[in-house]
């Protein structure tokens, strides 16, 4: 491996989604150096996407991308000794590895080639279940034998150390299936520093430096609330992870690229996809709310004082379940009378396919953004959207849309839809649960052999805990109040966790954040967005982000694959809460957003 400074380790992550930008590979291996080479692809939705690709053709179901990637960029990276890492293997890692094999004999390279298995608990479901595995709904409780539904896939999460194994074997590329989105940043970490399993301060920095780049771009202005201080999006940088041996790490992208690294950009990661402060791994569990950033120069945070504590007792298991078939549906209303025309629409719909009690599910949800007096057509439109799930399939299918169709010219004035009839597609939901570590079998293969690796539950490792730091309790900022939105003074930052979502929301300074704690309480949140009103709200503290995280369970309902809300993935949540008007104090407020 090249050894431009022995005392750190740079990660460059090129990839935050299956579909992220093909060319940031070698935009990474190219603009400066880097020793590790990682894409992180697969998402609860991509899970769901990788299993209906491979039902169509069984010697798939890992991302494609990824191989055009590697294609592009195999031969720099062996001969620059770089290495690379990525779950991108999805459900297929041993045939990823095969068409990976195959694409260097095309080019004529000989990478050692490394694949991890050992997620996928289909094959070994019923003996799991016979010997006390109930995998019960994280959510809800229910032992999956008590519901009606049936999977189609059951993928536990992998830690880091099977990656840090393969890397030990001197492999090139390593292959991983599900593991936990950090690890491709842990293995290599732990690898490179010779970590023990219970160094655990310096597994949490990596976990920490994990989850803030493996999103891409989303930590070098991506997705950035205050998008203005963002110098330029053209060709925005990916980010990179400078690794340092005590878990320490600085964010940085390479020089002449766009985006931004900053405080911000990197709090608004930590805040993404969290729950409490405490952030679970198999390896590790580390406590963001000890983590400590500093902006050290252009483009440049530094990261330190990370803890970490001993990992959970089980694996996350993330399970798609077929629960029927689906269909969904938009109505264009147009003008006056926006809400008797939908209930016209739904009640007649409904009586001509025989009520609603037949379906298993029906979602219907008026969306108003119409506007009074339109200076245009299209302003005048708002829209119903209908969504049905049934067992059945055909009474969800053409039945379904074709009733609908049928009102068009027999119905409200103006009907129209937003796009062709469909037949319906199965409805895939999402189920989280638990597996007992002690069930996991983890296997490293590189170039024939197979090595087991144990997971860090099992064995007999100390037990360290950590205390939470908790809210700092500050006096709030007093004085002249105004009428401002909430985003103005915040920035948030929300996704999905599968059926439920997380909404954080944080302040440039320790007085916006006192008062930020004394006003932004869970009831205050359902007040302000009342659609959130009759899910739970949980509120956890991270005064060290001047910022809270709301985790709203429920909101998405069976998950990303099977929610029938306009955004599923609850990514629009925090901007949504930023157009909140609020009564704030003056001095909280930026000059340049003061009114005279």
């Amino acid at each position: 491996m090249p050894e431009q400074d022995p005392r750190k380790l740079i990660i460059g992550n090129c990839s935050g989604f299956y579909g992220d930008r093909l060319e940031a590979a070698r935009e990474l291996i190219d603009g400066g150096p880097i020793d590790v080479l990682t894409g992180d692809y697969l998402a609860e939705l991509t899970m769901a996407i990788l299993f209906r690709k491979k039902s169509q053709k069984p010697s798939e179901g890992y991302v494609g991308t990824f191989l055009k990637q590697m294609e592009d960029v195999m031969g720099d990276c062996l001969e620059r000794g770089i290495k690379v890492v990525s779950n991108a293997g999805g459900l297929n890692p041993a045939g990823m590895a095969r068409a990976l094999q195959g694409i260097a004999q095309r080019l004529g390279l000989s990478p050692k080639v490394a694949w991890i298995e050992g997620d996928d608990l289909m094959p070994r479901l019923d003996k799991l279940k016979q010997a006390g595995e109930t995998f019960a709904h994280l959510d809800r409780g229910t032992p999956l034998d008590q519901s009606d539904l049936m999977p189609v896939t059951a993928n536990a999460y992998l830690g880091c150390w099977g990656i840090k194994e393969a890397l030990e074997r001197d492999a090139d590329i390593v292959v991983a299936p599900r593991v936990t989105d950090a690890a491709v940043a842990m293995g290599p970490a732990a690898w490179k520093f010779g970590w023990k399993r219970d160094d655990y301060d310096a597994l949490a920095g990596a976990l920490a430096a994990g989850h803030i780049i493996e999103c891409g771009a989303q930590a070098t202005g991506g997705n950035y609330s205050f998008f203005q201080e963002v110098p330029s999006y053209h060709g925005v940088g990916y980010p990179l992870a400078e690794m340092h041996p005590d878990g320490a790490f600085v964010i940085t992208k390479h020089p002449g690229t766009g985006g931004l690294v900053s405080v911000g950009t990197v709090t608004a990661q930590l805040m993404y996809e969290i729950a409490t402060p405490e952030y679970l791994n198999p390896d590790v569990t580390a406590h963001f709310d000890t983590i400590k950033i500093a902006q050290e120069g252009e483009d440049r945070v530094a990261v330190s004082g990370v803890r970490g504590s001993s990992p959970p007792v089980g694996h996350k298991v993330s399970m798609n379940t077929l629960g029927g078939h689906r269909n969904d549906m938009t109505v264009i209303l147009t003008g006056l009378d926006i809400e008797e025309k939908a209930r016209v629409v739904e009640n007649t719909l409904f009586n001509s396919l025989g009520g609603k009690d037949q379906f298993q599910k029906v979602a219907v949800q008026l969306v108003r953004s119409d506007k009074a007096d339109p200076p245009s057509n299209e302003e005048a439109f708002a829209q119903l959207r209908i969504s049905v799930v049934a067992k059945d399939r055909n009474l969800v299918g053409r039945r379904f849309s074709a009733k609908l169709v049928e009102l068009a010219l027999a119905n409200i004035p103006g009907f129209t839809l937003s796009g062709p009839p469909g037949g319906g597609s199965p409805y895939l939901a999402y189920w989280p649960a638990i597996v007992g570590a002690d069930k996991i079998r983890e296997i490293v293969h590189v170039r024939g052999e197979t090595v087991e690796v144990e997971p860090s539950a099992i064995l007999d490792l100390p037990k360290v805990e950590v205390p939470r730091i908790g809210p700092r309790k500050a006096q709030p900022p007093g004085g002249e109040t105004l009428r401002v939105p909430l985003g103005r003074i915040f920035a948030t930052r929300a996704g999905d966790k599968g059926g439920n979502a997380n909404l954080g929301v944080w302040g440039r300074t320790p007085e916006a954040y006192a008062f930020l704690e004394s006003f932004l309480t869970e009831n205050k949140l359902a007040e302000l967005l009342r659609d959130l009103a009759p899910y739970t709200i949980e509120r956890y503290e991270f005064p060290n982000l001047n910022g809270v995280n709301f985790y709203i369970r429920g909101l998405l309902g069976e998950g990303v694959s099977a929610s029938s809300r306009m955004d599923p993935q609850a990514k629009t949540l925090g901007e949504y809460l930023r157009a909140r008007v609020i009564e704030a104090p003056r001095s909280l407020v930026p000059p340049e957003y003061l009114t005279a």
